[in-house]
């Protein structure tokens, strides 16, 4: 069971580390841009864009925290974490399809996303496997 715990933990604090690298990337849009190779002037409306999304990225980093409180109870949210890397995938896709970056630039990041993503269903679905009779689900608070 400790090995489950450890094993979730992992996943979310590998998710609250990369959230919080992109969240402070989208408060510094030069920082987003040069970090993600995308080849654009930061104007008005990229900035209002990356500045609108920031609260989110925070707001999930912190979600990620709250599981981590509960890893076994909360396991569900790395499920839910799917769709928000998926969605990112999606934007930087589009950013090589319209010439802004390259995807040698974007290879790394792709590689982590993908791996995170097996990793976080990989660990759901141990995690998920039926529990011997009489062990009750814990978390290490």
């Amino acid at each position: 069971m400790k090995n489950k715990i450890i094993l979730l933990r992992i996943c979310y604090w590998w998710g609250i580390i990369a959230d919080g690298v992109v969240a402070v990337q989208m408060l510094f849009p030069k920082l987003y841009l040069s970090f993600n190779g995308i080849d654009l002037v930061p104007d008005i409306g990229l900035r209002y864009g990356l500045l609108s999304g920031a609260p989110l990225m925070i707001g999930w980093t912190l979600l990620l925290l709250w599981a981590d409180r509960k890893p076994l109870e909360r396991k569900g949210i790395l499920l839910l974490t799917l769709p928000v890397i998926v969605g990112y995938i999606m934007v930087e896709v589009y950013a090589i399809i319209a010439g802004l970056g390259s995807l040698e630039q974007t290879l790394p990041i792709f590689f982590s996303q993908v791996s995170m993503s097996a990793l976080f269903i990989f660990s759901y679905l141990t995690v998920k496997s039926p529990m011997p009779a009489g062990q009750e689900a814990s978390s290490c608070d």
